[in-house]
């Protein structure tokens, strides 16, 4: 992706998100130079990977597949002084834009339609092999109520629904009628070991400096002073 595509979404989606009357903490807003005085302190954002991520997962066409998301919290698991056993995020997903089908190996989330329109998700089980389990059905909880889906089958969230996904259970997401405000509430989240795509691609996008970046990403940011 180019830089002045990252800085155009962040711009665009600050103001959508802010029209829905939701705030974000201050270090959504810091710019690099903000960022490259900042201490020690400030050691959980940077070892966490708190805020903003934007992806095209390697395919090169953000609004076919992709996903913007803003990380609030998270724990780490091997840092004791970062010991948050939870995860919060924002995740932004624009009408047909797809989220790769995945699973995680030790994530549990709760995955929530804030606002917008609805959120789709389609399920599988995982073989042994990592294979989608093409025949059994997959039981979720809706709102906390027992579901079973087809193998494959589609959940469709509206604004204030919700779905829990345990390891280990294939899901790709896309909004359909406008654009979706969602909301991730889970176990301590690591992109770099815990993500299995089923089809291979990066979790993180190759960046053009094609012009200065406005907003660091959750994995640029510069050593503390």
């Amino acid at each position: 992706m180019k830089r002045s595509e990252i800085n155009a979404l962040i711009r665009e989606n600050i103001k959508w998100i802010e029209d829905k009357q939701v705030h974000l903490p201050p270090f959504a807003y810091w710019t690099p130079e903000e960022w490259a005085e900042k201490g020690h302190e400030y050691d959980e954002i940077r070892e966490n990977m708190l805020g903003w991520d934007v992806t095209d997962y390697g395919r090169g066409d953000f609004r076919k597949t992709g996903l913007l998301l803003f990380t609030i919290r998270n724990g780490n698991l091997r840092r004791s002084e970062f010991g948050k056993p939870y995860a919060e995020k924002l995740l932004i997903s624009e009408v047909d834009q797809l989220s790769p089908n995945h699973f995680h190996w030790r994530k549990m989330e709760d995955i929530i339609n804030r606002g917008g329109g609805l959120l789709v998700l389609q399920l599988w089980n995982a073989t042994t092999e990592e294979e989608l389990d093409l025949e059994k059905d997959v039981t979720v909880r809706i709102d906390g109520r027992v579901t079973k889906v087809p193998a494959g089958g589609k959940v469709y969230l509206k604004p204030g629904e919700s779905i829990t996904l345990t390891p280990r259970m294939y899901h790709l997401f896309t909004a359909k009628k406008e654009k979706v405000l969602a909301w991730e509430v889970s176990m301590v989240n690591n992109d770099k070991t815990d993500n299995r795509f089923y089809e291979k691609q990066a979790r993180f996008t190759q960046i053009e400096e094609d012009e200065p970046a406005e907003y660091l990403l959750c994995n640029e940011y510069p050593e503390g002073k």
